[in-house]
């Protein structure tokens, strides 16, 4: 009996990147032409040819994993680390902050709390914390207390009620802005200390406040979960507390300053 073997399709060589990113092979596909440049010039043996096609793609895989965790994370835009003025707060433990920035909180599981007034710098602090474990290859999500609640006590069934429970207790890192900005009924503390609860002792949290722990009570009035709920935040967490006038004032008021030179 006669075998026949099919012929296999010719590819273009522009139709070549379609079908490399339809095999998965995406940063050769979008970088073709400077690949077999660089690998003619260089004279690339065929295990050496492979060798640098497995690098690129292990590049090209991280790029665009990095790329959906700072997607997902809900970051936002913020000033950089190097933007922030250390010289401007009457107090502040420089020396926590830098060494949270090496992410040794969220290696250990532990809770990072930012205390202080507004303007003091502590959302551009928890974001550029966000971004570092982003880099490192940590799952993280930013949110303020606000959006925090209002998703979890909205009107939905039990089992998306659990699914957005698990959305807030899965990433490694939580970001939670602005705890006591605004005043929430009893409820609002429950529905606080059940994502906390589920993160106890397995993934951090970051959370800013402007008030003293003492003071939550004026922001969840008649919850009686609030002493579990900062008893479990608190257990395996550093609390740092800044101190100052508003820099954001402060700005504003040398801005208008310039305005009126100007004039």
């Amino acid at each position: 009996m006669t075998s026949f073997r099919a012929a296999a399709p010719t590819i273009t060589g522009t139709e070549l990147p379609a079908q490399l990113s339809q095999v998965g092979l995406l940063g050769l596909a979008e970088g073709l032409e400077d690949f077999l440049a660089r690998a003619t010039k260089a004279r690339l043996s065929h295990r050496q040819l492979i060798e640098e096609l497995v690098r690129l793609e292990l590049s090209e895989g991280a790029k665009r994993s990095l790329e959906r965790r700072l997607a997902r994370s809900r970051l936002g835009r913020f000033k950089p680390i190097a933007d922030f003025d250390w010289g401007w707060p009457k107090k502040i433990e420089r020396d926590v902050l830098e060494r949270a920035l090496t992410l040794d909180f969220v290696q250990e599981g532990r809770n990072l709390i930012l205390m202080g007034t507004n303007g003091l710098g502590k959302t551009m602090l928890a974001k550029n914390l966000g971004h570092q474990a982003a880099v490192a290859g940590y799952s993280v999500l930013f949110l303020t207390a606000a959006e925090l609640i209002d998703d979890l006590r909205a009107d939905v069934s039990h089992n998306t009620f659990r699914r957005k429970l698990y959305k807030y207790s899965s990433p490694h890192l939580l970001l939670i802005d602005e705890v006591g900005y605004l005043s929430y009924d009893s409820q609002a503390a429950d529905l606080l200390y059940k994502v906390i609860d589920r993160r106890y002792e397995r993934r951090s949290t970051l959370l800013t406040t402007n008030l003293a722990f003492r003071e939550w009570n004026t922001v969840f009035p008649n919850a009686t979960s609030i002493a579990t709920l900062l008893d479990k935040l608190t257990h395996h967490a550093d609390v740092t507390v800044i101190e100052g006038q508003s820099y954001r004032v402060h700005e504003s008021q040398r801005e208008a300053a310039a305005r009126r030179k100007q004039k």
